[in-house]
């Protein structure tokens, strides 16, 4: 029953609207190589963009949390995605280094490009 569950949740999360997506870019007529790009950069700063918010909480294995031991708390902002550790006196420290938001920084702007290029492409076709 759990592999069942996983199942659909697995085409109602990724499946359902990367197929429409891959759907309404083919009925613009959007060349395929845009709509790859446009769904492997979107799916990339969707996983990275979860990674780099989730990253100080402690999920199953509290031991491995950047916050653990040392007396404070993991706080998660979701936009831009970044994970804290708030201190007893106040202060906030990332426990996300400058490269990892550099990767999703990258691949949301590849996003944003590749949609903004579909549109000009497109608008190009019919004129």
């Amino acid at each position: 029953m759990k592999a069942l569950l996983l199942l659909f949740a697995t085409f109602a999360v990724v499946l359902v609207p990367t197929s429409l997506v891959w759907l309404l870019g083919r009925r613009a007529r959007v060349p395929r190589w845009m709509r790859v790009v446009f769904l492997l950069a979107g799916w990339l700063t969707v996983c990275v963009g979860w990674a780099l918010s989730q990253r100080a909480q402690p999920g199953l294995f509290p031991d491995t949390s950047p916050c653990y031991g040392t007396h404070s708390s993991p706080v998660s902002q979701y936009f831009p995605p970044d994970s804290f550790c708030l201190h007893a006196d106040g202060e906030r420290r990332t426990v996300n280094g400058p490269n990892a938001k550099a990767v999703f920084w990258t691949a949301a702007h590849t996003t944003v490009a590749i949609a903004i290029a579909a549109a000009w492409a497109r608008r190009r076709r019919q004129a």
